[in-house]
């Protein structure tokens, strides 16, 4: 089982690859706003007129194909930049980012992130940085295409986890059961399937205010892959 299929991170994120100082300096170049669960913080298609950075909270990638379906390629957490690329190279936005908790982000304007991009000659590790997300974002696609569908929900469960940890051993994840099936080309029916054993082995259970409860990502990674 590879990294990604474990909710593992291929690369390190911004906050690791531009270093705790100059993190630090961005960030303060915009105040902090926070923004609920399942709010578009990105959209797919939009100018990128602002550069997120985002210091607390997960948020789901999501491509948006010809006849409204989702695809999720990412999940991100504490410590990266969302949207960069399109600041970078002036072009529509290609994904859209959504919040999958509650999250803490600093919206900083194009011109400002550009500049400082500029006076700290960042834009090589971005680039850089930005080739290690495409070889995540294909990994995940090739899963999505060949993997079975508990394998499939467990490892988008695992990378939602990863994203929001921060040691915690139990996460809620605020998607509904339609939604999870959306992101990984799953019907509503097969995903329900898949998560009947896990929430009667006691591995996850339904929040009564929506979303899972999940208590064991590891045995629900290990039953998945056992019925391979």
């Amino acid at each position: 089982m590879t990294a990604a299929t474990l909710g593992g991170s291929m690369y390190q994120p911004h906050a690791a690859v531009i270093g705790e100082r100059l993190w630090s300096q961005l960030r303060d170049l915009a105040p902090v706003r926070m923004r609920p669960a399942r709010s578009v913080l990105l959209r797919q298609g939009d100018p990128g007129t602002h550069v997120i950075l985002l210091a607390s909270g997960s948020t789901l990638v999501t491509l948006t194909g010809l006849h409204g379906e989702r695809t999720l390629l990412a999940v991100r957490g504490a410590g990266e930049l969302l949207g960069e690329l399109a600041v970078l190279d002036n072009q529509p936005r290609t994904a859209s980012v959504i919040a999958a908790e509650d999250c803490r982000v600093h919206v900083i304007p194009a011109v400002d992130f550009l500049g400082f991009v500029d006076s700290h000659g960042l834009l090589a590790p971005l680039l850089r940085h930005a080739i290690a997300r495409v070889r995540e974002a294909e990994t995940v696609r090739l899963e999505l295409a060949t993997a079975p569908v508990p394998v499939r929900l467990a490892s988008a469960l695992g990378r939602l986890m990863h994203a929001a940890s921060a040691g915690r051993t139990e996460h809620v994840v605020r998607l509904t059961q339609a939604e999870l099936s959306q992101m990984i080309g799953a019907s509503r029916n097969a995903v329900g399937m898949a998560l009947k054993p896990w929430r009667e082995q006691g591995w996850l259970a339904t929040e009564a205010a929506g979303g899972l409860l999940i208590r064991d990502i590891t045995s629900i990674q290990s039953h998945a892959h056992a019925q391979r």
